[in-house]
């Protein structure tokens, strides 16, 4: 097995994993742990993995997502804290924008039930878990639904976002960097999310650390368009200080 054999063969691994082992990686390919550092120096340069202690994991690209039944199974007690810490948050809003994903779906999970309140969300899945409280009106935006990740995009749904004056969002990304904002590989969800900054009175961007310093294909906000960002405890504090800088209050839970 040659080096690009093997580099496509990690990458292949990492995708179906979420991430890898150096030391487990060196057993499997028979090589030395070196060697598969050096691929993941290579394959981290192209933009396809982020190297981590010990190994590294997969980057979300324009030709790979991860499922949203993968992320239900990643990270689960971190995002249960960061949804709770965002239910926190909700104050006197009224209507609440909820993102797709699995983080969003737990902070919908953590919404007040004892009184009333609007929710529009692009998530199948959120909707179905909203749609059980009578207190609460769930406005699902229609489109195109993407099998990936269960949530509807294209022009329906940004021309539905744009009818509307939202009191807070809470958003998420599959990449949030200083340089580059927020990203997420596809176009058409880059869409659905600029439009829910640019019509949110309030907006809290939720997700666990493995997201930071991470850019993706489509930039679609500036961290300074966020009053809050809520993660977990594992984005060391001095990172976290460097975010608040350019604006955000930085919640580490």
């Amino acid at each position: 097995m040659n080096a690009d054999e093997r580099q496509h063969r990690i990458l292949v691994l990492a995708r179906s994993n979420g991430d890898v082992d150096v030391a487990k990686l060196a057993a499997e390919l028979a090589v030395a742990p070196e060697t598969i550092r050096r691929d993941l120096r290579t394959l981290e340069q192209h933009g396809l993995v982020r190297r981590t202690h010990g190994g590294a994991r997969a980057v979300e690209t324009a030709r790979f997502e991860t499922t949203l039944a993968m992320r239900t199974t990643r990270r689960v007690p971190e995002k249960r804290r960061i949804a709770a810490a965002c239910a926190d948050l909700v104050g006197d809003a009224e209507t609440i924008f909820v993102d797709e994903g699995f983080t969003p779906q737990l902070i919908a999970e953590a919404l007040p039930g004892d009184r009333s309140l609007t929710v529009v969300t692009a998530s199948l899945s959120t909707a179905a878990v909203l749609a059980a409280n009578p207190a609460t009106t769930v406005l699902l935006l229609g489109g195109r639904v993407r099998g990936r990740t269960l949530a509807t995009v294209d022009h329906w749904a940004t021309a539905m976002l744009a009818g509307f004056v939202i009191d807070l969002a809470f958003v998420g990304a599959n990449g949030i960097s200083r340089e580059h904002g927020l990203t997420t590989p596809d176009p058409a969800v880059a869409d659905v999310k600029s439009q829910v900054v640019r019509v949110s009175r309030r907006r809290v961007f939720a997700g666990v650390h493995t997201k930071f310093g991470v850019s993706s294909f489509c930039r679609f906000a500036e961290i300074a368009d966020f009053e809050t960002i809520v993660t977990d405890a594992s984005l060391p504090a001095s990172e976290a200080h460097r975010y608040s800088l350019l604006g955000p209050q930085v919640l580490r839970v």
